[in-house]
């Protein structure tokens, strides 16, 4: 081995080891961001079934209101 290939050698092996780091970051973050997105889902889902189940309960009281209450006359000048 020549001696000017050692640094280059010692530069390769620092950006390895730099590059492992950033690797398990982004594996980390990717963790994070995936959790995040399952809960922001379920959420989200709740969120649908609480609005449907508002809308029958209001659909439920349109259906009990008398048609006048509905439809309620014009008046007339």
């Amino acid at each position: 081995m020549v001696q000017s290939d050692a640094p280059n050698l010692d530069q390769i092996a620092d950006r390895v080891e730099r590059l492992l780091l950033r690797h398990a970051e982004l594996q980390r973050t990717n963790q994070l961001l995936t959790q995040q997105v399952a809960t922001l889902e379920h959420e989200r889902d709740n969120l649908k079934s609480r609005l449907s189940a508002a809308r029958a309960r209001i659909d439920a009281l349109l259906e009990r209101l008398p048609q006048s209450a509905l439809n309620p006359p014009h008046e007339t000048n």
